[in-house]
């Protein structure tokens, strides 16, 4: 056996937690440890009678004090303690009275015998067999006849549920005490995995935890007569599940613990089912003693007060047992470090209160489930919400309960907020309960913070609010109106949720507040009938009360106006003020004389109500229909029942049938002038069943619409009124439908007038000035031309070419406005599309289109190109942001996958984009999206405006991502995205960094060279801004980091990337080394810095490429030794101790001053390995420190060194990083002894044999690429 001072691994940290809280409880929390056989005396002084006065006064000071005082003073089995010495002296007795023929049993049994005889019990659970009750029979009748054997039965089957291999002997059993056998189970407790059978998830190992359970529970059950009673079994499985419990192995605390709760739980239905006998008795003791003389019977009367008797001793016994195990291991497991055991803790005491609650529903026990509401883990508060809930469901048990709401109020309405979604839910289900079942406890406050979650995009959270809301709001007054008609219902519903959505601020959210509330209120948003009527109702007068719709101050103080005005039973709901009553018509007078039976008339409502209203019939439309959350609400994928799809069926055509004759009078009524009335109500036809115009002879109607639509499109030029009426009229126009032919007339009309119209107007405004009233109907139309041409093919009305006459007016004079310019360019632009699509689908029929066809639609779309270039230096930043936009579409629709699929006759058709072209489009991103001044001019406005200004600009990002994607520009044009990875990850980061996987898995060569164009790019801007100096400023830094994340893109699977690299490596070291292009500059090599930043690649390189690489870089460098200047050779020995072998690399020592690295000693001898840090010379004060090799480590940059004049001697290569030497010294040839100098052909010989190596070549040295790899990622 293993020594008890080294506890197996998966047991550690456990004793801190049993040790603290046994040091938190009092002593008398401590449950006794007995021999078996043997019970430890209570303290005399819990038998001492206490006033209620002491009791309350203890309890206050408990519950003051929380979790770490002392939590045993709060139990109400304390006071039913007693002392039983005298039965256990009996029992000892009895048991050392023993015959013969039981001695002889003992003797002549052996130890392994006896030891193994729990296998039974676990086998069965094991294979979750149904045989459970039997063999706990043949278990009960073993115990029957030897108490000491059945119970060394029942103690191994505890110990291999465990997961322990090894067994506790009858010697054991008999010599030890309890605390000396569980350490010898710790000490031999040998596994060589954390698991045992309660930690496993599989099906079998569930099966045996129910199967464990059952166990539990069959055993208290079928002992409830006799055996629990008999003051051997269970005091003694009592201490030995209590002394497990505070073991250091987690598989012993975790199983006791469970077997310990569910042993209460089987006790507490005992002593249940004892406590109703006992009454029974006392009742019918009562009944006998009421009775006469002559009727009364002493013999019955004796054997009742005898049997009552007995039941009281019975509780007695059952209570001190449920004490022994809540004060011996609840009190200390409910605050176990494992989430599990606290979890078990908290469902089983939520069995206890359910059920006993005359005992345990009391705030000594509820303490428990209010301070776990606090744990750190989600399951374990959601364990103790499920609780409560069970609780708060019964209005009894809730209204015992309000001393323990009061206190933890404030908690429970926190947690619906709480990280975990399913947690979040539950607790806004408690506060329904509460709600519901105890009244007046839940504030206005509270109820504010739980309203606004019906916006919420998780849709349980929501629905559980939704819920919560109607609750509030409707269900107590709803219950009061159980005669009034549905129409009625519905009315009064809206005349409670109207100003709630009104008040909320979330407009344009109705869809998500009808879906939250639609489990519980489809029946009332589904009476479109009512809804529609109230529509149709009048407003009201002018100088006229409205309907008594409280208006509220702020969004925070939702519904606490209208709890103000509301009655005190029900403080959700609202009357109106005394003045609107007093001025309430007639009718108020007649009912207040008594004339019941008539109705009271009500108002109509304002714009704003009817606007809300509108938008909630239309979401209830689309929920009714669709079946779908709104977008954005993540609930999984529903699939419908054929029950669910029969029940949309039969919705729909009902709507259907109610809504077509009235769609046109509800455009008729004013709500055809109101932009947030028209746009909901133009979606409706929609979610219709359109068909059934003509089924159903309702051509009438059909027209009626079609007319209010044409008068929508007239009276407004707000482009998303324009969009919704062209999507609408797109619906009418199916072909598949019967009444095409109407609705493709009716259309033909409309554009008829609207290109007269236009041809007019601009005729007449090219030949004169452009008159502001002019320009104003021109606009209008062209901007009723260009939405419905997005959606409706209007290339026979040839609109192409006047409005590109107007463009070319427009970029030749400047004098055309740009509420002119922007529709004509969308005209122009949907025309081509139009036109290709056209060509598109004849082609993929079989029809090929004519060569002259394909020129002329080649020539429009090159002119419009042009045009749009031209825009793109517009003076007016709208007009460059369409011009950008459409020259992007195009761009991408007209690029070289159109002639792909079978789609070859339409090569001719590609568009490519020039060199001029594509430097103009990174001139509008530079201008548009990269500015820092736009975003400092937007830190005035408004918040909203800075996100849709956001959102815009991210939309212009990733139509220039899509032409690289797609390979319509060069790779090479994406290094002006790229360099702004770093410095604009928070606005464009994701679009970027797909960028760069995607650009990677078209050309890896390619695109690496990209990169290091960026990094290129951003070094020669900062050396012409700062010049030399800019290398000490913090943008250098910057630009390493970026570095640092480009490197990241590598990967691991270095072989994939190993030509890129070696390619970037060697572009870069000529980069670095070019000389400046005027041959009289005196600046030297100012792009040597950049070796830094290639520094950071070279951890992705295999070894031999270093060596090559490092070969490559001492030539370069003997080639520029020489040159005159000053020179930043600091960089160069960054770069060169990157590629330098491990062992050469981590030559220098770092100097005294430096930090330890922490971490593990592997760690910091992996970092060691990886960073090279010089040591100052012993005679200076080591101003100058040896640069570090990679950003991750990085904490500073040195100064750049500065090369001599002449040459000077080193033997050292930490002098050499402060006094740098000519690289033609000895010192330079030492650094790689085995690699000779070669010119630049030779090298690339050898890099070209290199990339053709296959993998097997390089097994070698996969060790070493594994620590490089893992050190990187350090």
């Amino acid at each position: 056996m293993a020594s008890s001072s080294s506890p197996p691994p998966a047991s550690r940290g456990a004793r801190s937690s049993s040790s603290s809280s046994s040091s938190r409880a009092s002593p008398q929390a401590a449950a006794p440890t007995p021999l078996p056989g043997s019970r430890r005396r209570r303290p005399t002084g819990l038998e001492a009678p206490r006033s209620p006065d002491e009791e309350e006064e203890e309890e206050e000071e408990e519950e003051e004090s929380g979790p770490g005082a002392d939590t045993d003073s709060g139990s109400d089995f304390e006071r039913t303690l007693r002392s039983r010495d005298g039965k256990r002296a009996a029992h000892e007795a009895q048991g050392s009275r023993r015959g013969p023929k039981q001695l002889r049993k003992d003797n002549h049994s052996s130890d392994a015998q006896k030891s193994m005889r729990g296998g039974n019990l676990f086998e069965a659970v094991k294979l979750g067999k149904s045989i459970i009750e039997s063999v706990l029979d043949e278990w009960l009748e073993s115990y029957k006849e030897d108490h000491d054997l059945g119970f060394l039965e029942l103690v191994n089957f505890l110990v291999q549920s465990c997961g322990h291999k090894g067994v506790v002997t009858y010697e054991m059993l008999k010599s030890l005490q309890n605390s000396h056998i569980i350490q010898q189970l710790t000490e031999s407790f040998h596994e060589n995995s954390a698991d045992y059978p309660l930690s496993l998830s599989t099906p079998a190992w569930r099966r045996f935890r129910r199967g464990f359970c059952e166990v539990m529970a069959v055993l208290v059950h079928h002992t409830q007569y006799d055996v629990v009673y008999d003051e051997y079994l269970m005091d003694n499985l009592i201490a030995l599940l209590t002394g497990m419990s505070d073991s250091q192995v987690r598989a012993f605390r975790h199983t006791s613990t469970l077997a310990a709760m569910k042993l209460m739980t089987g006790l507490m239905h005992v002593a249940l089912s004892v406590s109703l006998q006992k009454d029974n008795s006392q009742r019918q003791y009562e009944s006998e003693r009421a009775k006469g003389l002559n009727r009364r019977a002493p013999e019955k009367l004796e054997e009742l007060l005898e049997q009552h008797k007995e039941f009281q001793e019975k509780q007695k016994e059952l209570e001190n047992l449920m004490n022994a195990i809540f004060k011996g291991i609840f009190v200390h497991r409910y605050r176990d470090l494992v989430p599990e055991i606290r979890s078990i803790c908290m469902e089983e005491m939520g069995q206890w209160m359910q059920h006993y609650s005359t005992s345990f529903l009391t705030d000594g026990y509820l303490k428990y489930v209010g301070w776990t509401l606090h744990d750190k883990q989600g399951e374990v508060r959601l364990k103790c919400l499920l609780t409560l809930q069970e609780l708060y469901r019964n209005q009894e048990m809730a209204s015992r309960m309000e001393l323990f709401t009061s206190r933890f109020k404030e908690r429970m309405v926190s947690m619906t907020l709480d990280k975990e979604p399913q947690v979040a839910v539950e607790a806004v289900r408690l506060l329904t309960l509460i709600l519901q079942n105890m009244e007046d406890v839940l504030t206005d406050s509270d109820c504010e913070s739980i309203f606004p979650l019906v916006y919420a995009s998780s849709r349980p959270l929501a629905v559980a609010a939704g819920e919560f809301l109607y609750k509030k709001l409707w269900a107590p007054e709803g219950c009061a109106r159980g005669d009034e008609k549905p129409c009625e219902g519905a009315r009064a519903f809206l005349e409670q949720l109207l100003p709630f959505f009104m008040e909320s601020e979330f407009h344009d959210h109705a869809a998500y507040l009808v879906d939250s509330l639609w489990d519980c209120a489809a029946h009332l948003l589904k009476d479109w009938q009512g809804i529609t009527g109230l529509l149709l109702e009048e407003p009201p007068a002018e100088g006229a009360p409205d309907f008594p719709l409280p208006a509220w101050g702020t969004p925070q103080q939702q519904l606490r106006s209208a709890m103000q005005r509301g009655s005190p039973s029900h403080a959700g709901h609202w009357r109106a003020p005394k003045e609107s009553q007093q001025q309430s018509g007639r009718a108020a007078s007649e009912a207040a004389a008594g004339e019941e039976n008539k109705e009271e008339p009500r108002s109509g409502f304002n714009d704003q109500q009817e606007s809300a209203l509108i938008m909630t019939l239309v979401a209830s439309m689309r929920q009714a229909t669709e079946g779908q959350p709104p977008i954005g609400r993540v609930s999984g994928k529903k699939t419908l029942t054929a029950r669910e799809r029969k029940i949309q069926a039969a919705d729909r055509l009902r709507l259907t049938q109610h809504l077509i004759p009235l769609l046109p009078p509800l455009l008729a009524k004013q709500f055809s002038a109101d932009v947030e009335k028209v746009v909901p109500l133009l979606e409706a036809p929609r979610y219709l069943d359109l068909r059934l115009y003509s089924t159903g002879r309702l051509e009438k109607y059909l027209e009626l619409l079609v007319a209010q639509l044409w008068n929508v499109v007239e009276k407004h030029t707000d482009k998303e009124v324009l969009e919704t009426s062209a999507r609408t009229l797109s619906a009418l126009c199916c072909p598949e439908l019967a009444f095409y032919s109407r609705v493709d007339s009716a259309r033909s009309c409309f554009v008829d007038q609207l290109a007269d119209k236009f041809q007019h107007e601009a005729s007449e405004l090219l030949q004169s000035s452009f008159v502001e009233e002019d320009v104003y109907s021109l606009a209008a139309t062209l901007r009723r031309i260009a939405v419905f041409h997005s959606a409706h093919d209007l290339t026979p009305w040839g609109l192409f070419a006047p409005c590109t006459h107007l463009l070319r007016h427009a970029v030749d004079t400047g004098e055309v406005p740009k509420q002119v310019v922007i529709p004509a360019m969308t005209c122009s632009h949907f025309s081509l599309l139009w036109e290709v699509a056209h060509l598109s689908s004849s082609t993929s029929s079989g029809s090929l289109p004519s060569q002259v066809q394909l020129l002329d639609l080649k020539e429009k779309v090159t002119s419009f190109c042009s045009l749009c270039q031209s825009c793109l230096v517009d003076t007016d930043s709208d007009i460059q942001e369409q011009a950008f936009v459409l020259l992007s579409d195009l761009l991408l629709i007209f690029g070289p996958q159109l002639a792909r699929r079978g789609q070859e006759v339409l090569q001719v058709l590609v568009c490519k984009a020039e060199p001029a072209l594509q430097s103009q489009l990174a001139g509008f991103l530079m201008d548009h999206i990269f500015s820092h001044t736009e975003a400092c001019e937007m830190d005035h406005e408004d918040k909203e405006l800075q996100i849709e200004a956001l959102h815009q600009r991210r939309s212009l990002l990733a139509g220039f991502c899509k032409l690289i994607v797609y390979g319509v520009v060069e790779l090479s044009a994406a290094s002006d995205v790229f360099k702004h990875y770093a410095k604009f990850y928070n606005d464009y980061g994701d679009i970027i960094k797909e960028t760069l996987n995607r650009a990677r898995q078209i050309d890896r060569t390619e695109w690496a060279h990209t990169l290091l164009l960026s990094l290129q790019q951003l070094l020669t801007q900062l050396l012409l801004e700062q010049g030399l100096a800019g290398i000490e400023s913090s943008a250098f830094l910057e630009i390493r980091d970026l570095a640092r994340r480009f490197s990241l893109l590598f990967g691991l699977h270095r072989l994939q990337y190993r030509s890129a690299l070696v390619k970037l490596h060697k572009d870069g070291i000529k980069f670095a080394f070019e000389e400046p292009a005027s041959p009289s500059s005196k600046l030297g090599l100012v792009n040597l810095p950049f070796l830094e930043l290639l520094s950071e690649f070279s951890p992705r390189l295999l070894h031999p490429d270093k060596a090559l690489l490092l070969s490559y870089l001492n030539t370069m460098s003997q080639a520029h030794a020489s040159h005159q200047g000053e020179l930043c050779w600091a960089s160069v020995v960054v770069y060169r101790h990157s590629l330098s072998p491990p062992e050469d690399a981590a030559a220098p020592q770092p100097c005294s001053a430096a930090k330890k690295i922490p971490g593990s000693a592997a760690k910091r001898k992996r970092l060691d390995e990886s960073s090279v840090l010089g040591s100052p010379t012993p005679s200076s004060s080591s101003r100058l420190q040896t640069p570090l090799l990679t950003s991750t480590a990085l904490k500073g940059r040195p100064p750049l060194l500065i090369l001599p004049a002449g040459p000077q001697e080193s033997s050292s290569e930490p002098e050499f990083v402060h006094r740098v030497p000519p690289l033609d010294s000895q010192h330079s040839r030492e650094a790689c002894p085995s690699q000779s100098q070669q010119d630049g052909s030779g090298l690339g010989q050898r890099l070209d044999r290199l990339i053709l190596m296959e993998e097997t070549e390089d097994k070698q040295e996969s060790t070493g690429e594994e620590e490089d790899g893992a050190e990187f990622m350090e």
